[in-house]
């Protein structure tokens, strides 16, 4: 489908008669029978294709939020339809008393693709990932190291292990105490991270650019930092790549941009391309730490998952998406830079993984006004629009939000001064 057509689609669209559309309907449902952590979602999507999905009513969409960077190429790709379709009919669950193709194939690509010696354990998600990541460092170190180093704004997961390492205290706090002794420091400050990390520390976990923070990038040397700081005291260091992983910013994983090598990176959400799928991987010495029985899952690196996410990899090396992401990031930054508006402060960010900077907490009232006007976009923080499109996205789709974007801001505006 055109950038042309999705304008044409909202303004044709719609329930044919008065009174709830199908979206109402769906909402009320929702509201009735499931908990309330997400709130009701403000759209019920029935289906996508590429980068454009449309909702029950028959609006579509530009996705530009690609699943919180996990649709990497975009919904319902042939090559993942092929991919889990020919498995789930030979093969779709066998626990991991028994090995598959699937799973080994997939572990022998990420550690080529890291270009580093090591191994794969598989989970379902990105907090099980950090899981499996805490239990590593953890046994691996002993009792005699019972400190974690991570930093303030950063996002593990949500699991109690995960959620101990996250330095987001809203989210964080309410489910205190933990079993884990984390300290905090500053992201981005060498200095601090280096003091922190003495005789006791195990570990840091550290993103190479915020996520849920709000898409902060690392500053300049700031990883090389961390691992000189964890060699010097004996820690390891931990990367978590859930969101950046997987061709994000332009490269297979952020941390090659700095050359930084970790003992231990975290993968999911794009991996699997819409699939659930996490993976925690030990390189050297750390590939070993976790002996039989020590540590599982029911269903990670299950056949399905692996097929989805061996089907992302091909498609990502053999269409040239790296270089996609690059070039098409490009042209979001340069488009965002050019606009003109008082709430508007830059962009940050790196590939097809950016934050539109505002000057203002009025996030949510941006991220309103685009959805209404045919764009997903997500209020990552209440000055920061945050943008992670699946990696197919194209250049002219890339023109078509950044031109909308002043009329977007105006509408924001708008609604605003009639709030006020």
């Amino acid at each position: 489908m055109t950038v042309p057509d999705i304008a044409a689609d909202r303004t044709a669209a719609g329930p044919g008669i008065t009174g709830a559309t199908a979206t109402d309907l769906l909402k009320d449902r929702y509201a009735a029978v499931l908990m309330p952590n997400y709130g009701t979602p403000p759209l019920a999507l029935a289906r996508g294709e590429g980068c454009v999905v449309w909702d029950a009513d028959g609006n579509s969409y530009l996705d530009l939020l690609g699943g919180i960077a996990v649709s990497a190429l975009g919904h319902a790709h042939p090559a993942i339809v092929e991919a889990v379709s020919q498995q789930v009919g030979s093969l779709a669950h066998i626990s991991n008393l028994y090995l598959h193709e699937g799973q080994v194939a997939l572990a022998e690509r990420l550690l080529a693709l890291l270009g580093a010696d090591g191994r794969v354990f598989f989970a379902n998600s990105g907090t099980e990932a950090n899981e499996a990541a805490l239990k590593l460092v953890r046994r691996m170190q002993g009792a005699g190291r019972p400190v974690f180093v991570a930093a303030e704004g950063g996002f593990h997961g949500r699991t109690m292990g995960s959620l101990s390492l996250t330095g987001k205290s809203s989210i964080r706090d309410p489910f205190g105490p933990f079993g884990v002794d984390v300290r905090f420091v500053p992201y981005g400050d060498a200095a601090a991270l280096a003091a922190a990390i003495g005789p006791d520390c195990a570990g840091v976990f550290l993103e190479p650019c915020l996520g849920e923070g709000g898409i902060v990038p690392a500053p300049a040397g700031y990883l090389k930092a961390a691992r000189a700081a964890c060699d010097s005291a004996g820690a390891l260091l931990v990367l978590d790549e859930i969101q950046s992983g997987i061709g994000r910013t332009g490269a297979w994983f952020a941390c090659q941009s700095e050359d930084v090598v970790p003992d231990v990176i975290t993968l999911a959400k794009g991996l699997g391309g819409g699939l659930p799928i996490g993976a925690c991987v030990g390189i050297g010495a750390a590939g070993s730490a976790l002996g039989r029985g020590e540590h599982g899952s029911t269903f990670g690196g299950n056949p399905i998952a692996c097929a989805a996410a061996l089907a992302v990899l091909d498609t990502i090396e053999r269409d040239g998406l790296l270089e996609n992401v690059t070039r098409v990031g490009a042209v979001l930054s340069a488009g965002i830079t050019a606009v003109d508006h008082p709430w508007l402060a830059g962009v940050r960010g790196s590939g097809l993984w950016l934050a539109i900077e505002l000057t203002a907490p009025v996030a949510g009232l941006v991220e309103a006004a685009a959805r209404q006007a045919g764009f997903l976009v997500n209020a990552v923080q209440p000055d920061a629009i945050r943008l992670a499109p699946p990696l197919v996205l194209s250049p002219e789709q890339a023109r078509s939000f950044t031109h909308a974007l002043p009329a977007i801001l105006a509408q924001a505006a708008l609604s605003a001064g009639e709030q006020a």
